[in-house]
């Protein structure tokens, strides 16, 4: 079982960014952490959830590092029981309001591994994309996450804009791989509705061969990539067990949930969650939804999918992709070739 908590709040918007997120809405921190507790009461009850059996927790936004640690209190104190020994706790972070006090106050909650949204260490980058942080701010951070304990650290890098070029992409790898990470994220921007960029869709460069030349020079530098956008000498088994299909609790505004063949979705907006944290709509999969969703799931990754869940027809397909050398076949698995 997993367990991801949504914090909506943000200190200003970036251009790309098309995430359940608010600049305008700090007045309504201290009641949405009270909210997210009573959900998560009701959600150990729905899940029927036992003691030490929620693998990972996944505090993702918005931005986590927006709210004081001594909020995020009480939620682990209810939490804590149910977790595995040394499960995988992960916080995001934005290098700006990551201070050293607030990494301090999650690591001393529990929380062992974090992502900073990072994006880029080109200043005018940054600013292209609206980012609130600086370079030296950025390195300060993860450098301060390292001092404070954490073993796990990871940065986004975005590629894939107007701005990018072989040398600014270089150079972030360069400063990316001088700091004391074991993970990358790294994404293709992509333009979506109800975004600044969205009315400028030039400002996204679909260059395949930069692509191909970025996604290479991090493998060349020491990181595997297990996943399309994902690469580390140390996987995130929260993301895996995404991509194993695993059960999930999703707590927090516009957090989604899943449980067997069942998808739970909480209300989006953050005033109408905290009226009501416990109201969910249930979207119910069929069992070629369910198949669906693990080959694609699995294709993307390096977790595959089970022969066992193909007809006759579907593994007829599968040998004319094995010798087209587009997937590979082990124990019984599908795996993907090529994640582009």
């Amino acid at each position: 079982m997993l367990l991801y908590l949504h914090i909506p709040f943000c200190d200003s918007l970036c251009h790309y960014c098309a995430f359940n997120s608010y600049t305008n809405l700090h007045h309504l921190q201290k009641s949405y952490m009270n909210a997210i507790i009573s959900q998560l009461k009701d959600e150990l009850i729905n899940y029927n959830v036992t003691k030490n059996s929620i693998e990972t927790l996944f505090i993702g936004g918005g931005t986590p590092s927006c709210v004081s640690s001594k909020f995020y209190e009480p939620f682990f104190n209810i939490l804590n029981p149910y977790m595995i020994e040394n499960a995988e706790i992960t916080t995001e972070a934005n290098p700006n309001s990551a201070t050293k006090k607030w990494l301090k106050g999650m690591f001393d909650l529990g929380v062992n591994r974090v992502s900073f949204g990072v994006q880029s260490f080109d200043e005018e980058k940054l600013k292209f994309l609206n980012r609130s942080h600086s370079k030296n701010q950025a390195i300060t951070a993860i450098k301060d996450a390292k001092s404070v304990g954490f073993k796990h650290i990871s940065l986004d890098l975005i590629y894939g804009t107007i701005k990018d070029n072989l040398d600014l992409l270089e150079n972030d790898l360069d400063i990316a791989f001088s700091l004391p990470i074991d993970h990358l994220s790294a994404y293709s921007l992509t333009i979506e509705a109800k975004t600044k960029f969205y009315t400028t869709p030039s400002v996204s460069v679909d260059d395949e061969e930069l692509a191909h030349y970025f996604i290479d020079s991090i493998k060349k530098r020491g990181f595997t990539q297990y996943e399309i956008s994902n690469f580390g000498t140390y996987k995130s088994k929260h993301n895996i067990g995404y991509w194993e299909y695993k059960d999930y609790i999703g707590i927090g505004s516009g957090a989604v949930g899943f449980l067997k063949d069942e998808r739970y979705y909480t209300q989006n907006e953050p005033e109408k969650y905290i009226q009501n944290p416990s109201k969910i709509e249930v979207e119910k999969l069929s069992n070629d939804d369910i198949k669906t969703e693990k080959i694609l799931l699995g294709l993307r990754s390096d977790v595959g999918f089970e022969k066992d869940i193909l007809n006759q027809k579907e593994l007829e397909n599968v040998k004319t992709l094995l010798k087209e050398d587009k997937l590979t076949h082990k124990k019984d698995r599908f795996y993907n070739s090529d994640f582009f």
